[in-house]
């Protein structure tokens, strides 16, 4: 008699110890009573490849990516979605019953299902995005935002020259706008996203000048400790619409489980409670 494998998942950084992901899918297995479990482990840059031609023998059916291990697990992948391709660098792994690790990026997918469920009335093509940050997540929004129509999308980042490669890489598009500017980028922008860690705990608040940001604009930050940015208190003191940034931890973990565990699980509010405790 042949025991059926109990699937199981997990989350690959270093740190990791701070992931919401297994509190996350142990919610999601509980509530749709599936077998399956997720771990997390932190495992180094030198034992990342070793590890990952492990796991599928151990029964794992795939795994989350984190920092720093995203665009190193692009590169050891056998087959790569394009929009991973494009934004160079893979968050969700699948291991196939062939042997073969299928690598995509979900992080864009849960970006705008976390601005069309915190914003409904959010329309792409209202106006340009202001977008801070020119790192792997501000990647992530750009290639959503350009998939979903948005007309042109300002960046501004400290180090222009990542600013300058975030924009050849994504087209005419995609202007780039300096820094020390970036608060004037604001006063036009239908939608503003924070995609920097500043305002993080732990990390410097966000200093760009906030004061031109329009009522009538979006405003999303990625940070999600805490969930209330600075940011996200003034935008909602001029009157904006805001979205934190739970919601796209939340989005983008749908697509993975879905593929793993073989059910598409909701995001509501029982999610998110589970995802904060």
């Amino acid at each position: 008699m042949t025991l059926e494998r109990i699937p199981l998942a997990g989350v690959i950084g270093s740190p990791v110890a701070h992931s919401k992901s297994p509190q996350l899918h142990h919610h999601w297995l509980r509530t749709y009573g599936l077998k399956g479990h997720y771990i997390p482990m932190d495992v180094s840059a030198d034992d990342l490849p070793d590890v990952l031609k492990t796991l599928p023998r151990m029964g794992f059916v795939g795994v989350n990516i984190t920092v720093p291990h995203k665009e190193r697990a692009l590169e050891l992948s056998d087959l790569v979605t394009d929009r991973a391709t494009l934004i160079g660098a893979a968050n969700t792994l699948i291991f196939r019953k062939d042997g073969k690790i299928h690598a995509d990026n979900t992080d864009g997918y849960g970006f705008i299902q976390n601005l069309r469920q915190g914003a409904p009335d959010w329309d792409p093509k209202a106006g340009p995005a202001a977008v801070l940050g020119a790192g792997g997540a501000a990647r992530a929004v750009v290639a959503s935002l350009v998939d979903v129509g948005v007309p042109e999308i300002l960046i501004s980042n400290r180090t222009r020259v990542r600013a300058d490669k975030l924009a050849d890489d994504f087209g005419k598009r995609v202007r780039v706008v300096e820094w020390v500017k970036a608060g004037n980028m604001l006063e036009d922008a239908a939608l503003v996203v924070n995609t920097t860690s500043l305002g993080m705990v732990g990390k410097p608040e966000l200093r760009v000048p906030l004061d031109g940001i329009r009522k009538t604009a979006v405003v999303t930050d990625l940070v999600y400790n805490p969930l209330q940015t600075r940011l996200l208190r003034v935008a909602g003191e001029i009157g904006c619409t805001t979205v934190d940034g739970l919601g796209m931890l939340l989005h983008q973990a749908v697509p993975a489980f879905e593929r793993w565990f073989g059910t598409r699980p909701e995001v509501d509010a029982a999610t998110r409670a589970a995802a904060l405790r």
